[in-house]
């Protein structure tokens, strides 16, 4: 898998300096091309849940899975409600956990160690903090777009974000420590790519792109090989047609909320609007399941 994934990050960090050379990519948010690839690629590495929730309930001993299927669709509703009724909170509280399960994730095949959380935050925080760093207005406006003014927070004076930067990049080599050298470049390269997609392209084209063709097809490789740990190949084909139905079915629910969502606001803040709330709702439920499967297992 470490061979897998070195292979993937070089092709990735090539893609992201071919994207930066596109003049056109610079100049609009492009947010249509967004919600396309985090309704394709982006959602669909979650698309196995249903799976790992039947897998959970037999370590607990439970036979219904209708139980799980309501928890899952519960969670995801109570956090929609809870980010309509206190915004600031609900993003905030996304953002560390994202930051948190980026960093996780992205590096999970190389350690599983408890003790390395604090540098998984660490290390993923450079997916928020970069694009407020070299786009602060339109991140900004997309924060207070979902209603979350942080425009006179001290936290966002380039100093600070400098700071965090700069540890995110240390994060790197600690979790790589003692670790071969294709580990420290795979994790260098992942590291540049994030900050060549925030200097060059709009924040919301460089999320998706991020989260979709790095995040996203990752943990699909950790996915397939869990599914076929003999041959990759069949592997990643079976994770395929498993993901396809819930995949189809989680983008159709996204289109529908921004059907419903732009008759109140202009086409652009739906959308906005519709990815983070629409992730956020996803995330939660996504990374408890992670969480009780790893501490029962």
């Amino acid at each position: 898998m470490i061979k897998i994934n070195y292979y993937h990050s070089l092709i990735f960090f090539n893609i992201c300096i071919l994207l930066s050379a596109f003049e056109f990519l610079r100049d609009n948010n492009h947010l249509i091309i967004s919600l396309f690839l985090i309704l394709s690629l982006g959602i669909s590495h979650g698309a196995l849940d249903h799976i790992k929730g039947k897998k959970l309930l037999r370590i607990l001993n439970y036979r219904s899975n209708i139980i799980f299927y309501i928890l899952y669709i519960l969670i995801g509703v109570i956090v929609i409600l809870l980010w309509l009724l206190f915004p600031k909170i609900l993003l905030l509280t996304f953002l560390i956990i994202a930051s948190y399960h980026f960093g996780k994730e992205d590096s999970e095949f190389i350690s599983r160690r408890s003790n390395l959380d604090l540098l998984y935050l660490f290390k993923g925080s450079i997916v928020v903090t970069a694009p407020l760093l070299f786009h602060k207005n339109e991140t900004l406006n997309i924060f207070n777009n979902l209603n979350f003014d942080i425009s006179q927070s001290f936290f966002i004076l380039n100093e600070y974000l400098y700071i965090f930067i700069t540890i995110s990049f240390l994060a790197n080599f600690v979790i790589s420590i003692n670790k071969q050298i294709d580990v420290k470049s795979l994790l260098l390269m992942d590291f540049a790519s994030i900050m060549l997609l925030n200097y060059f392209l709009s924040p919301i084209l460089a999320f998706a792109i991020y989260f979709c063709f790095l995040h996203s097809i990752r943990h699909s490789f950790k996915l397939s090989n869990e599914l076929n740990k003999n041959n990759f190949i069949k592997g990643l084909k079976e994770f395929l047609i498993k993901a396809l139905p819930l995949t189809i079915l989680t983008a159709f629910l996204f289109l529908i909320s921004l059907f419903f969502i732009k008759n109140y606001y202009i086409l652009d803040n739906a959308i906005s609007k519709v990815i983070f709330i629409g992730l956020a709702s996803l995330t939660f439920p996504h990374i408890l399941l992670e969480y009780l499967i790893e501490k029962n297992e």
